[in-house]
Order: structure tokens, then C-alpha cells, then sequence
């Protein structure tokens, strides 16, 4: 199993995607990948991801709002990657999310937007939207850029 000094000393922000989640000690990570979530575009300035709401619904057969968070996390955490000094992780320590309304069938988008980047810490808003556009999710996350050990 790979260990958090197994970070990547490179400039992350110049891989591909898919040398970027090959770059990562667990990849996407097992619920990202469970969940379905598919980088689509990758940047210090922007990351965007889909995933599907099949299988990430509620008992009403709605999106779960968990499974935003999840996205939400995942677009924040990767963001935060990109941008922290080469000597640093990312580690949430702080998610928000509303939730304006709901999908049932289809695939989500979040996109992820820098609200402050520093050395020790990154926020991040996301926006998840379904296939007409329309905004289902607004979240924050915030991670502190901790020491790789």
C-alpha cells in the first residue's frame, strides 16, 4: 500500500488526468470510484467531474445529497492537490453544501472553482448541475495543505 510520502513531487497541474489519478497512492480513491466519478477536465484553475445518479439515489429515487458531498469532496480535495506546494497534501477540514433541487436519472457535472489558494490552506466552491445545466448543488470545502510525511 502506498504511503502519503509517496506524493508526487512534480508539478501536478501538468499531467494528464490520467497520469494524475495514476500519480495518487489510492487513485480516485474506492468511494470515488465506486460512485462512479469520472475526471473530465483537470487544472489549478478549474476541475470538473461527472458521475452518475444511478446508483447514488436515496429510498425516493432522488440524488443523494451525500453523494454530492462526495463529489463535491472529491472535485475540492483534487483542486487542492493541484495547487499545494510539492511538499504538502490536502486534508478536508471543513464541507458545506445546499442542495437547490434534486436529479433522478442522468449524470451530474460538478465544477470546481479556486475561492483562495495559500500555502497551508485551500477553498474550493463547487457547482454540480444536471444534464439541462440547472444547478442542483452549491459546496464549499476547505482543506488544509499539510506536511507530506
Amino acid at each position: 500500500m502506498a504511503t502519503m510520502s509517496d506524493q508526487p513531487t512534480t508539478d501536478l497541474a501538468t499531467l494528464s488526468i490520467d497520469d494524475f489519478v495514476a500519480s495518487m497512492p489510492e487513485g480516485m480513491g474506492a468511494l470515488s470510484e465506486k460512485m462512479g466519478v469520472k475526471i473530465i477536465e483537470l487544472g489549478a484553475d478549474r476541475v470538473v467531474a461527472t458521475m452518475p445518479v444511478e446508483g447514488n439515489t436515496q429510498p425516493y429515487g432522488l440524488l443523494h445529497g451525500g453523494a454530492s458531498v462526495v463529489l463535491a469532496e472529491t472535485l475540492g480535495s483534487i483542486g487542492s492537490a493541484l495547487v499545494a506546494p510539492p511538499d504538502r497534501i490536502p486534508v478536508g477540514v471543513d464541507i458545506s453544501a445546499t442542495h437547490h433541487r434534486s436529479a433522478t436519472s442522468g449524470t451530474v457535472t460538478g465544477v470546481a472553482t479556486p475561492a483562495h489558494v495559500g500555502r497551508s490552506m485551500a477553498t474550493w466552491e463547487i457547482v454540480i448541475s444536471d444534464e439541462r445545466g440547472k444547478r442542483l448543488c452549491t459546496s464549499r470545502i476547505t482543506c488544509a495543505l499539510v506536511p507530506a510525511r
